[in-house]
């Protein structure tokens, strides 16, 4: 029936489908797991997704309906039809009222399950590039993870400390994100987690890098920036959450974040370990001052 990650079960398929079949599949990418990267071949009769014992790609999650999406093949491709779900079908983040052609590269969320259709001139390299994708990105928010923001951070301390030149690191955590989980439940806590990516990272630069650490904790690496610097972008930040409307199924969300901020001019002491804990330090200061609140 699948793994158990916490109290989330991670989708498995009912039964294999044709191995021949690689014209198109959908990749699991979300929730995270044994079953994160499994591909599932498409084919030319109807499947379905669903909680359900009869369905063809099992999503056995408490937020997926017994039958919550039918996948139909067509001259045209793959058409996805949302069947009365009680917690919907989206599909790139925008909900199916009718049915919707997929099209190569779309996500697929099910619930709180996300898959990515696939379906370019070569599958083979296709999925092997996304199974890459996982294991840099963080699938739900699409933003960097923690394994990525450590090679990275590595490199750049030691670029800092090679040319004297600052680093900066910003720590952001979600106030109150528990009690938002609790009191709106975990579909609401994955809208924000993706909403807040979306705000944070127009405001990050190129050469910088935003990634997700776990929970609602991520991270920004301001390259060749003063911590006086940091401290405006992060100020800059705070305001953009604490202003930016977060609608979930049409109820507001007020969100607000603390943010601690930490520096480097090249200190050959200083290690990617010892700047994160700094940072660490300053946001649990924010925090326990009141939070919505930036300390450097």
């Amino acid at each position: 029936m699948g793994e158990k990650i916490s109290d989330t079960w991670i989708s498995t398929p009912k039964k294999l489908l044709s191995a021949a079949t690689r014209e198109a599949c959908l990749v699991h990418i979300y929730p995270t797991g044994p079953s994160m990267g499994c591909r599932y071949p498409l084919i030319d009769q109807p499947l379905v997704i669903g909680r359900g014992d009869d369905a063809d790609i099992r999503a056995v999650d408490h937020s997926v309906s017994r039958k919550h999406v039918l996948i139909e093949p067509s001259s045209q491709g793959y058409y996805v039809t949302d069947q009365q779900s009680t917690n919907g079908t989206f599909v790139n983040d925008k909900q199916l009222d009718d049915a919707r052609l997929l099209k190569d590269g779309d996500y697929l969320r099910v619930g709180n399950c996300l898959y990515r259709f696939l379906a370019g001139g070569n599958i083979e390299a296709e999925y092997h590039e996304e199974i890459y994708r996982l294991t840099i990105l963080d699938g739900l928010t699409q933003i960097h993870n923690a394994r990525y923001l450590n090679e990275f951070l590595e490199r750049e301390v030691i670029r800092s400390q090679r040319h004297d030149r600052p680093l900066s690191l910003l720590a952001l955590d979600i106030d109150k994100f528990k009690a938002l989980n609790d009191s709106l439940g975990h579909l609401c806590g994955d809208f924000v987690l993706r909403e807040l990516a979306n705000v944070v990272r127009k405001a990050v630069r190129q050469e910088d890098l935003f990634a997700r650490c776990g929970g609602e904790e991520f991270v920004i690496v301001l390259v060749e920036m003063t911590l006086e610097g940091a401290v405006l972008v992060a100020e800059r930040l705070r305001e953009s959450v604490a202003n930016h409307q977060f609608l979930f199924e049409s109820t507001p969300v007020k969100l607000t974040i603390s943010i601690g901020a930490s520096n480097t001019m090249g200190d050959a002491t200083v290690t990617p370990t010892t700047l994160r804990k700094a940072a660490d330090e300053k946001l649990y200061e924010a925090k326990r001052t009141g939070r919505n609140r930036v300390c450097s």
